[in-house]
Formats: structure tokens, sequence, C-alpha cells
């Protein structure tokens, strides 16, 4: 088995970016939900409420986050916590009270423009601090912006076999970008990663936290923003989490071991139990 794909995703909810190569930190991927899209309240913003999320590029280089839209231009903003930014108090899902770095005005404005609601963009800083839920966390988890864990893993063999019953049924495949994994796995067989407990993928070990349940930013085109049934209709047929039956599962969350190091694409991975 080998890595075939890797993204991150800098912005949370916003389009995601394939990269050759990534490296790890305490949270993740770098870079990977280090920004986050909130209200005013501070309550985070995702493409499950605002499908038009899904029309913005976000690109990183070593100094910023670069932010794209069609008929509004771009905008950049500075990766680097800056001492002078105001704090803002946020909220991902059960996680209240995260401690963010406001990107200032000229980005609330930009985005406000192209998702038609007030909103602004926030930045990890070093004030940020949000363990892993602790029935699924060893000392020393921690996790960025993301729903809750730091990495997503999916395999090939899975998206093909979801979309062969796609198919089947007269609808047409979907990409894997509808699924926002971080990795794509190359070499196994269809939903593999479901019984996978430890794993080693390049230089990194990961310890398997459970399946992905999936939600509506799946059956959202990445690029238009559109929404329909797919692949919710054909997962709901076959993937019901067998303890939540009202859930349906694709891919597995992982927390990595090893908290500094890099992948590759093409990097062997190694199952360990």
């Amino acid at each position: 088995m080998e890595v075939s794909a890797l993204y991150i995703h800098p912005v949370k909810s916003l389009r995601g970016l394939r990269v050759r190569r990534a490296e790890i930190d305490a949270l993740g991927f770098v870079g990977d939900r280090r920004f986050l899209v909130v209200d005013p309240e501070g309550g985070f913003l995702t493409q499950r409420g605002l499908p038009r999320m899904a029309l913005i590029d976000a690109c990183l280089d070593e100094a910023s986050l670069a932010l794209e839209s069609e008929g509004h231009g771009q905008i950049r903003v500075q990766r680097a916590p800056d001492p002078g930014a105001g704090g803002v108090s946020v909220r991902v899902w059960k996680s209240e009270g995260l401690q963010a770095e406001d990107c200032g005005q000229e980005a609330a404005d930009w985005l406000g423009a192209v998702l038609r609601v007030p909103c602004r963009l926030v930045r990890i800083g070093p004030a940020f601090m949000r363990p892993v839920r602790p029935d699924r966390a060893e000392p020393g988890d921690r996790v960025s912006f993301a729903d809750a864990y730091p990495f997503l893993v999916a395999s090939e063999a899975s998206l093909e076999d979801l979309n062969a019953r796609i198919e089947a049924d007269g609808g047409s495949p979907l990409p894997m970008d509808r699924f926002r994994p971080n990795l794509v796995i190359r070499g196994c067989g269809a939903f593999a990663e479901d019984g996978w407990r430890r794993l080693r993928i390049g230089e990194a070990v990961f310890r398997a936290s459970g399946p992905c349940a999936r939600c509506a930013v799946t059956a959202t085109d990445q690029r238009t923003g559109e929404r329909g049934v797919e692949p919710l209709r054909t997962l709901a047929r076959y993937r019901r989490d067998p303890l939540e039956p009202s859930q349906v599962n694709f891919g597995q969350n992982l927390v990595h071991v090893t908290k500094s190091g890099a992948i590759s694409v093409g990097d062997a991975v190694e199952i360990l139990d």
C-alpha cells in the first residue's frame, strides 16, 4: 500500500488543496485547518449551512494565505500569528471558548461579500489550545479547527466501490475531494481502512480513532457549490453505522502518535495492528 494523494484544507470548509508533500506538527498537517470562518458570535461556519463556501479557493505560500473567488478577486492574509491582532473566542462543535486571532476587517468584508452573510476570518495563534476528545485521546493529542480529529484517511478502493454503486443506479461518479481526506491510500481492498488500528505512513505512526460519519458537505460539488443527493443516498444503503444507524460512514479518523516529520505521495503504508 502507498499514499496516492495528500490534501490540506487551509481554511475549514473552503476548497481543499492537493499537495505532493506535507509536514506534520502537533496539530496535524502544517497549514491544515489553521484558519476558520465564524459568525459574529464566534460560531464556526461550514458548507453544511453555507454551500457557497465551496466557491472559495484557499492557497498557501510561506508567508500568506490567499483566498480567491470568481468575480471577487483575491485577498491575502498573513499565516504567522500577529501579536497585535485582536483575540476572539470561537466555537467548533462542543469545543467552546477556543482562543483565536482575528484576521482583520478587510478579510471579514471580502468573505462577507462572497458568502453573503456577516462573518470574520480567524487564525490559530499561541493562545489556541484544543485537545482531542477525551475518550479518544492520549496525553499530548491536540487538534486544529478540524471537526474532531487531526487526520482523515480514505482509500481509492472505497471510492471505487461507492462510485460503482452510484453509477449502477444511473448516477455520476464522485471525486475524492467530496470527502475532504488528508490521506488517500491505494493498494488495499474497499473499506479496508475500517479495520486499521495502528499504521505507519512514511515517517509517522498513526492511531485510528473511529469511522468518519458523513454529512451534507459530501453532497456539495466543490467546484460549483451545488448540492445533490449523492453520495449520502447510496451510502445509506450499505454504510450505516451499526451503533448509530442514522449516520453513514466513509473513511477513518486518525490521531498522529508521531508529532513531527513529513509524508509524501508514494510513501509506503504499513499496518502495525
